[in-house]
């Protein structure tokens, strides 16, 4: 949220560990100085009449990606590597939002994979360091480890310093709006997953996790309006995995939500493949980011290409639109070592543009292109 004189030592490292990349390996950023005050500094491109989001897909820590980090860590978990390759695109937004699709573990663990995911604490650590303001919590996992596992999950997403919505510890939490103070703009972020897995949400706490009611979304985006909110992001846990088409269903809400003067964009998760951008009512729909970090036991090629969806909101009249709206494909390079890149910077082999035009393809599939949505370097 908004780049204070840390997040900026924390992007000038990460544009160092992106360099060294093109040789090896990086090596861990280096501890960013304190700030002299505690107030937002704007970035270069920020002004108080625009601002920049970027949103990345699916954190999914399979026990693989662990492994690998306890590597890098040398015994000691540390994802921060893994994610090195676009801090210097997310730490360089105005506002960074992250999927955070797995509860966490209690610190040292047991840890657990697919089907019922409880992940290290320290992804969100990393997180933090890549430079993400806010992580969408809503997902088909929520609930793998009960109310106790949303509960940790939320704790240490406080503790590190990362705001977040989709799941919560109490009414009286869910029903507080997200907002966040981007360079003195109100921004307010939205999540909710289809389902989860077939868990039920306890009897009595359905705020434990939202879940997706087209009416229910259109309410909480006019409460976040009526509270103050200028804008509303709402990120969605919908779709079918590994299928690049847009379904009727996502199709549906996506028109009914993009309807309301409330709702200023949707960022889809969940397929863990990419899908399309399309343009609905004037305003801008990212069906599905595939995912940023997974590692899957069956890795399918289309599950380690991703892509980042970085929207420029500028004012005009006092009202906020979307001005320049980019996409930024990534891979999941499986190494080993494996390695989050981003193919916008990264030294270009073979895999890589393979899967930048797969992602062209998916990406504009909807006629994005035809209304503005561009890729840096294309």
């Amino acid at each position: 949220m908004m780049m204070t004189n840390v997040r900026r030592a924390a992007a000038l490292a990460g544009v160092a560990l992106l360099l060294a990349a093109c040789g090896g390996d990086p090596a861990p950023a280096p501890a960013a100085s304190a700030p002299a005050s505690g107030g937002p500094v704007p970035s270069a491109a920020a002004s108080q009449d625009s601002f920049t989001v970027v949103a990345t897909g699916d954190v999914l820590i399979h026990p693989r990606l662990t492994d690998q980090a306890e590597t890098d860590g040398g015994g000691r978990i540390d994802y921060r590597q893994l994610l090195a390759g676009v801090k210097p695109l997310v730490s360089g937004a105005d506002l960074g939002i992250c999927h955070l699709e797995t509860p966490l573990a209690p610190e040292g663990g047991p840890y657990s994979g697919y089907p019922s995911f409880s992940a290290p604490p320290e992804i969100a650590d990393a997180l933090k360091d890549t430079g993400y303001d806010t992580c969408s919590t809503a997902s088909n996992h929520t609930l793998d480890q009960g109310a106790a596992g949303v509960t940790r999950t939320l704790d240490k997403l406080d503790q590190t310093g990362l705001k977040h919505t989709g799941s919560a510890r109490s009414a009286e939490e869910a029903g507080k709006p997200l907002i966040l103070d981007v360079h003195g703009v109100k921004v307010a972020q939205l999540s909710y997953a289809f389902g989860f897995n077939g868990i039920k949400r306890p009897a009595g706490k359905p705020w434990l996790a939202n879940e997706i009611d087209g009416d229910e979304i259109l309410a909480a985006a006019k409460a976040a309006k009526a509270a103050g909110a200028e804008v509303v992001i709402a990120s969605l846990h919908w779709g079918v995995e590994y299928q690049h088409d847009v379904t009727a269903d996502q199709e549906k809400l996506a028109k009914k939500l993009m309807a309301s003067p409330d709702l200023d964009l949707i960022i889809g998760h969940h397929a863990h493949v990419v899908q399309p951008f399309q343009k609905i009512d004037g305003k801008w729909v990212a069906f599905g980011l595939g995912n940023e970090i997974a590692r899957h036991d069956e890795p399918r090629g289309s599950t380690e290409e991703g892509v980042a969806a970085r929207f420029t909101f500028a004012r005009t009249d006092g009202n906020w639109t979307v001005r320049k709206a980019e996409y930024v494909p990534t891979l999941i390079d499986l190494g080993p070592p494996i390695r989050l890149r981003d193919l916008t910077t990264a030294p270009p082999t073979p895999r890589g543009k393979d899967a930048l035009a797969n992602t062209d393809r998916v990406v504009l599939s909807r006629g994005a292109g035809d209304d503005g949505l561009t890729r840096p370097g294309r």
